[in-house]
């Protein structure tokens, strides 16, 4: 039996493609209102395929619940953090729940962590926690790390597509594992030392956020001489060794905005341009902002609140609003005592900040300017609404002239 531990984006699904595939599995988490959501056969948050997957796992059994189960296998997807002063990663949530684990394992239990940790935290934080319960790692409990891969709105195809990574202190209990998740990964699975899949995982986002950093910048430049970066980026990306990714209003989610920092505080005199990176892409909302003024000034707006934005999730197509850009841009919009601006997205059905729309067309008819800042499918679908209202497509999804792009 496996023992999921915290049952968010990574590990519900986890749990969920486990117990699908003949994996006898109980999910834990201590929040009681989640849980019980499970337990009546509700999903916490909206992903294609989710549904369909949630309903084949209780087919085969598997279980919810607040308290950590005695097995000998767990899977721990808690979230990771980092502190903002000092940029590194904030461990309690893995050290909390392994520590829990201890309390019920079996002898020679396996712990795998799966959240995104810093390169060297099971060593440095996770190993000491064990010695000093006089644990014997090794004997009494393995460790191992497996990080995730994968990202919401194709979460399903990507679990049972892309390749894994398992660290593990031994060649023996890293095959278990391999074993366990070959029961749904269909891709290569690579076994590793711990500190190596660490830092595989955090690097992955890291390259993707300086990518996404040169793209701003080069839409920063661009926009100084009134040149199309789109454009641009598209004539480069046809030569054969570059791929130009597409700028956009800021950076969200759990993993491209936050992963990078953890090398930042860990290696404050080695990341030089993954730092430049960050403060690119952590100032793209500040920029849009200024590029709403410029627009309101041009068309004599004077009035916040006839501004809307659309979209709150940090990407197309999902539910997800953590570290979302828009979430990002009303900061600074509070900052600056700009109340009153509206927001709309079709996928937040509850209201999560002031002045947020359910309703599209009351959401329209209220604005003369509008923001896009998620390109969901909805609004590609709607465009014939949007044509009369003037437009800051960061995006580059609409296809219509006088549209203002980033």
């Amino acid at each position: 039996m496996v023992n999921v531990i915290g049952l968010g984006y990574i590990g519900l699904p986890t749990a969920l493609m486990l117990a699908k595939n003949g994996i006898k599995v109980i999910g834990t988490d201590y929040n009681a209102k989640l849980v019980g959501m499970l337990l009546k056969g509700h999903l916490t948050f909206e992903e294609e395929g989710l549904e369909n997957l949630f309903n084949s796992a209780f087919e085969n059994g598997i279980k919810f619940t607040t308290e950590y189960q005695k097995t000998d296998t767990y899977i721990i997807a808690v979230p990771t953090p980092y502190i903002k002063a000092s940029k590194k990663l904030d461990p309690k949530h893995v050290i909390s729940a392994v520590e829990s684990v201890l309390n019920v394992c079996e002898k020679g239990a396996i712990i795998i962590i799966e959240s995104t940790i810093s390169p060297g935290t099971i060593d440095k934080y996770v190993r000491s926690e064990i010695e000093k319960k006089g644990v014997c790692i090794g004997k009494d409990i393995h460790l191992a790390h497996a990080p995730e891969r994968i990202i919401p709105g194709n979460m399903i195809y990507e679990f049972e597509h892309n390749a894994r990574i398992i660290g593990a202190d031994s060649q023996q209990i890293g095959e278990k594992i391999k074993e366990l998740y070959s029961s749904f990964c269909q891709a290569e699975i690579i076994v590793t030392d711990i500190k190596t899949a660490e830092m595989s995982k955090v690097i992955e986002n890291t390259y993707r956020d300086v990518n996404i950093a040169f793209a701003n910048e080069l839409a920063k430049i661009c926009r100084v001489d009134n040149m199309d970066v789109y454009e641009i980026i598209r004539i480069a990306n046809k030569h054969p060794r570059v791929n130009i990714l597409q700028p956009g209003p800021g950076v969200g989610g759990h993993c491209i905005s936050v992963d990078p920092w953890f090398l930042v505080g860990d290696y404050p005199d080695l990341t030089n341009l993954i730092l430049t990176a960050r403060k690119i892409n952590d100032s793209m909302p500040a920029y849009v902002l200024s590029r709403i003024r410029d627009i309101m000034r041009k068309h004599n707006i004077t009035d916040i609140s006839k501004i809307g934005i659309y979209g709150l999730t940090y990407k197309e197509n999902i539910d997800d609003t953590r570290e979302s850009p828009t979430l990002q841009l009303l900061e600074r919009m509070d900052e600056h005592l700009a109340f009153g601006v509206k927001v709309f997205d079709p996928f937040i059905k509850e209201r999560i900040v002031d002045h947020q729309y359910i309703n599209f067309e009351d959401f329209l008819n209220e604005i003369e300017m509008l923001v896009i800042i998620t390109a969901h499918e909805h609004i590609k679908k709607h465009m014939d609404m949007i044509r009369n209202k003037i437009i800051l497509d960061t995006k580059n999804i609409c296809d219509f002239e006088n549209v203002y792009k980033l």
